[in-house]
């Protein structure tokens, strides 16, 4: 932690007072011929170095009824290698270098990564090039990751957090793919292991260089590194096939939706309007990321209130993540008793009446900001972490320059914009408000 703090302060001494460039380190980005993009950021000294493959597809790309979950069906099905490198060969390998890696998918973007000594990068860029470009199993082997991927949708049944968002994305969304979570709908991951044909197409379509980004960060030559990337994917075919998704229609009206959680469990309150889709440039989009803290963070009033005083929340937390698309910006509480619902609800309301009557202080809203540039900075300070938070801007807008965009539109937000952005958009008619409870069979 010591060493982390001393990078950390390290990083912030070396930024401008303006904070014109908040990201610490220099880069450089390279497209090759078949679109594929390749941000390089060295790292002299680590010793480390870590290879993202940020893939443009989410659940959010999943527009054919009854083929939801695909997105994140591959990020089991590419660890089951190619001709060349098997599943169980790529895994020996993969150990052998002593790294450490895995995938995670999302509503927007699928990431793959690894960490390993800077000396073993070599062997990762041949490895990843080729399951990328080569992926191959067969349909027995599809129908046992199918089946596995439906056992981790039964398990996150046993996650209240989990419950209750899939159905507030189910009650807020009626057309655009945010209606369901990232796993996919439960009917179609049972019907998954009977649709080989139609994964193979998904693979084809979406796992393309012009849909893909290389993120790769730590203690390397730049212009080495950029060499192999050329080398292994520059034969990489083009045929990336964007979808159709639909735009959600404006909502008219607050909804509501009443959960039962199989097994016991505190009550949840989640209240969720309608946000903004990624734009780095915009302020409205800054002032909502501030607005979060303010009004739903750990040094809010409200936090103070139901977490610490009246013990009325276990937990409290905004979720205003950004998406590609209008998504959800939404506050979670974690309730002590039932008893207490709707007084956390009515809580949470009156925390929105008071952001939209009375702006935050110039001084708070100016010490949040120095917060959130010096919580990104101590973000920095090793390779993995670099690349794992570039990773949504990167799948958001195709590069980093989205970072200072966000920062820059942060650092012109005024009191009066939070006040504007709470009064425009956290109205009843954007809203869903779910509740949670257990139930005891």
């Amino acid at each position: 932690m010591r060493c982390r703090l001393l990078i950390g302060l390290l990083l912030l001494l070396a930024a401008p007072p303006s904070w014109a460039g908040v990201f610490p380190y220099t880069y450089e980005s390279n497209t090759l011929d078949n679109g594929l993009k390749a941000i390089l950021i060295p790292m002299p000294g680590t010793g480390l170095a870590s290879f993202y493959s940020v893939v443009r597809t989410g659940s959010r790309d999943e527009v054919e009824p009854g083929h939801t979950g695909f997105a994140h069906f591959f990020e089991h099905m590419m660890f089951r290698g190619t001709e060349k490198y098997p599943g169980p060969v790529y895994d020996r390998i993969v150990t052998s270098l002593g790294a450490s890696g895995n995938a995670y998918t999302t509503d927007d973007y699928t990431c793959y990564y690894m960490t390993v000594a800077a000396a073993d990068l070599e062997k990762v860029v041949e490895l990843e090039a080729d399951r990328f470009q080569n992926l191959s199993y067969k349909e027995p082997e599809f129908q046992t990751e199918a089946g596995a991927v439906y056992g981790e949708y039964r398990k996150n049944r046993t996650q209240p957090f989990s419950v209750m968002f899939e159905a507030i994305q189910d009650r807020a969304f009626d057309v655009h793919t945010y209606k369901h979570t990232t796993i996919g709908f439960e009917k179609d991951i049972a019907a998954m292991p009977t649709m080989y044909d139609y994964s193979k197409s998904f693979f084809k379509r979406f796992y393309r260089p012009e849909n893909a980004v290389l993120i790769v960060t730590g203690d390397f030559d730049a212009k080495a590194v950029m060499a192999l990337i050329r080398q292994h994917y520059g034969n990489w075919k083009k045929g990336y096939q964007a979808p159709a998704v639909q735009a959600e229609p404006e909502q008219q009206g607050e909804r509501s939706v009443e959960v039962a959680y199989q097994g016991r469990t505190l009550p949840m309150v989640t209240v969720a309007w309608k946000g903004l889709g990624f734009d780095p440039s915009s302020k409205e989009l800054a002032a909502a990321a501030l607005l979060a803290d303010l009004t739903f963070g750990e040094t809010s009033p409200l936090y103070r209130e139901l977490v610490l005083e009246k013990r009325m929340a276990q937990r409290l937390f905004p979720g205003f993540r950004l998406s590609r698309d209008p998504g959800l910006w939404a506050v979670s509480a974690m309730v002590a008793g039932e008893q207490n619902v709707e007084a956390v609800k009515t809580a949470i309301d009156q925390a929105v009446a008071r952001m939209q009557e009375t702006p935050p202080s110039a001084e708070d809203l100016e010490g949040l900001k120095r917060r959130q540039r010096y919580s990104f900075v101590m973000g920095m300070d090793t390779p993995d972490r670099v690349a794992s938070g570039l990773a949504r801007f990167v799948a958001l807008s195709g590069g980093i320059e989205s970072v200072e965009a966000l920062f820059t539109a942060m650092e012109l937000v005024t009191p009066e914009d939070i006040r504007a952005v709470a009064r425009k958009y956290l109205t009843p008619a954007r809203r869903t408000v779910a509740v949670l409870k257990g139930v005891q069979s």
